[in-house]
């Protein structure tokens, strides 16, 4: 599942980050990268998200949140509800 249709409040962890490279680099700068641990702190309307990556609150545009593939922490795949 993509990062923007995770559920706010839930923590899951990062499978893969698919952005332009400068973009990657930027969020790997950031601490987000592949089985990192992620959680949704809020959900705007206009798609913006905001995360806690490693003690660390990040905004995230939906853009971007697309292209953030998650799992949530206990393994299972499955959508939000």
């Amino acid at each position: 599942m993509k990062l923007h249709e995770g559920i706010k409040g839930e923590s899951y962890l990062v499978r893969e980050v698919m952005v332009a490279d400068r973009l990657t680099r930027r969020l790997e700068a950031l601490g987000v990268n592949e089985k990192t641990k992620i959680t949704i702190m809020n959900k705007k309307k206009s798609g913006t998200l905001i995360v806690k990556v490693r003690g660390t609150r990040l905004a995230l545009g939906r853009s971007i949140a697309e292209g953030i593939e998650i799992q949530p922490l206990d393994g299972r795949e499955g959508t939000a509800q």
